[in-house]
């Protein structure tokens, strides 16, 4: 007997008893006016499920005379609060039929009542199923998250879209109605994979949304509405980069606006551009190379994205998660298949250096490997000590995964008549007959999936140093 096939009428039972109108010993007001609801309840579920109506409930300790205890809650919603009272008592809460804005009410409604299970499942809900909505709705969700150190999963998210693809925020419909404070925690941060020039069009894009009185044109401004400008970005000037202009960036783009800089500042800007001994390099802070940004427009994967790909270039040259990376590399597609009887090597044989990605049906794992060699069609064991496999036990969490590196260099690598196939059976795709993977440690340090389980697609791509 399987036991978690009982706990449906388990939960039902609860909700029955939620619902009983005869044996509760706790009424919760919740709301303010007008809008105040009240709900039964029972002290011991209450107690026992939520640490903050515990500790409530301690200071409201029952009489043994039968009077009922009465709690108020007038910060939360009632409609909210009803939501998350059954999910006390029930353990069930479904977000399908809820907007985002809901569904964030009730994540902060759930972290004040100390549920903690419930957190991290609804961010991961939202990062999962909502990444559209999150990107409009940024500035609130970056707020939420990072005004309250509980969401530590949206924040992460939030700060790898800032860094690793800020186009999601900047050509947003919503970009010119985000925060002055966002905008400037977007262009200080180190990692922002942008050129300077596209950094300074955007923050010249919000300032003018802000002051919609204003020419898109600078030649045609007064003394006056360049003080507006001025003192709409002033907080954004410090963090622009100027040194990383090319003296025909600066030209185009910060000349026309020179007015709106502090004075001594486009002095020196000038002085040193016009300057026909001074290398821009020696002032310079480059952010992200520009190399990624090219790798992340070529970039063709429907399973990982370009934080999945830092990690594997890492173990590619054997650093660790925390190391600072050291090469880049470009992962060119070669080959995506979700149907049986293609014959990979069609497309991927003779290549060396390939990653094969392998999304696992009915599940948010990715397993997949590292190929320094070249695949053939012909049969039989190759040697190397630089092959390796892997698996993302949560497919966004990169941190979550497993790595295994060759232990028997003879058998690294197998050729076949199959799919691409690591070690003797340690990760095997099989293509002919149905996609499935099969997965037996063997001649590999660890063991990273389950035998015979089903691919619902995967991909190939050769990776080459930018």
């Amino acid at each position: 007997m399987v036991d978690n096939k009982l706990l449906p009428k388990l939960s039902q039972n609860f909700l029955e008893l939620l619902e009983d109108e005869e044996y509760y010993d706790t009424t919760i007001e919740v709301g303010n006016d007008p809008d105040v609801k009240i709900f039964r309840a029972h002290m011991a579920v209450l107690n026992y499920r939520s640490p903050y109506l515990r500790r409530i409930l301690y200071t409201n300790k029952k009489k043994n005379d039968g009077t009922l205890i009465n709690i108020k809650l007038p910060n939360f919603l009632p409609d909210v609060f009803h939501l998350i009272l059954r999910y006390i008592y029930g353990g069930k809460l479904s977000f399908e039929e809820y907007d985002i804005l809901d569904i964030i009410k009730i994540l902060t409604t759930a972290n004040e009542l100390g549920l903690q299970e419930l957190t991290p499942f609804i961010e991961t809900f939202l990062i999962k199923n909502k990444k559209d909505l999150i990107e409009q709705n940024f500035d609130l969700i970056y707020r939420i998250s990072f005004e309250n150190n509980s969401f530590l999963e949206l924040r992460k998210y939030c700060n790898d879209i800032i860094s690793k693809t800020p186009n999601k925020i900047f050509n947003s419909s919503r970009f010119t109605s985000i925060s002055e404070k966002l905008l400037v925690t977007i262009i200080q941060n180190d990692k922002l994979q942008m050129n300077e020039v596209q950094v300074w069009e955007h923050v010249i894009k919000w300032g003018l949304a802000q002051n919609p009185e204003l020419s898109h044109d600078p030649q045609s401004y007064s003394k006056e509405e360049f003080i507006v400008l001025r003192n709409t970005l002033q907080q954004c000037i410090p963090f622009i980069r100027f040194y990383n202009f090319t003296s025909k960036e600066f030209s185009d783009n910060i000349v026309p606006y020179k007015r709106i800089l502090p004075k001594k500042l486009y002095k020196n800007l000038l002085k040193d551009f016009l300057s026909s001994n001074y290398k821009l390099t020696e002032k310079s802070r480059p952010r992200a190379p520009r190399v990624i940004e090219e790798i992340e427009e070529k970039f063709d994967s429907k399973i990982i994205d370009l934080k999945h790909t830092e990690l594997i270039s890492k173990w590619i040259d054997r650093l660790e998660i925390t190391d600072k990376t050291k090469n880049h590399y470009e992962f060119k597609l070669l080959y995506r298949n979700k149907y049986v009887g293609e014959n990979f090597h069609n497309f991927c044989d003779n290549q060396p250096g390939t990653v094969t990605i392998v999304k696992l049906k009915d599940s948010d794992e990715i397993l997949g490997g590292y190929n320094p060699l070249e695949w053939k069609s012909c049969e039989g064991y190759r040697s190397t000590k630089d092959s390796f496999i892997f698996s993302f036990k949560n497919g966004y969490d990169i941190e979550n995964h497993i790595l295994s590196r060759v232990k028997d260099e003879a058998k690294a690598i197998y050729n076949g008549n199959f799919g691409p196939s690591f070690g003797c059976g340690d990760l095997h795709v099989s293509n002919l007959y149905e996609l499935k993977i099969r997965s037996v440690k063997s001649s590999y340090e660890k063991s990273i999936a389950e035998e015979g389980i089903d691919i619902e697609e995967y991909e190939v791509f050769k990776v080459v140093r930018a």
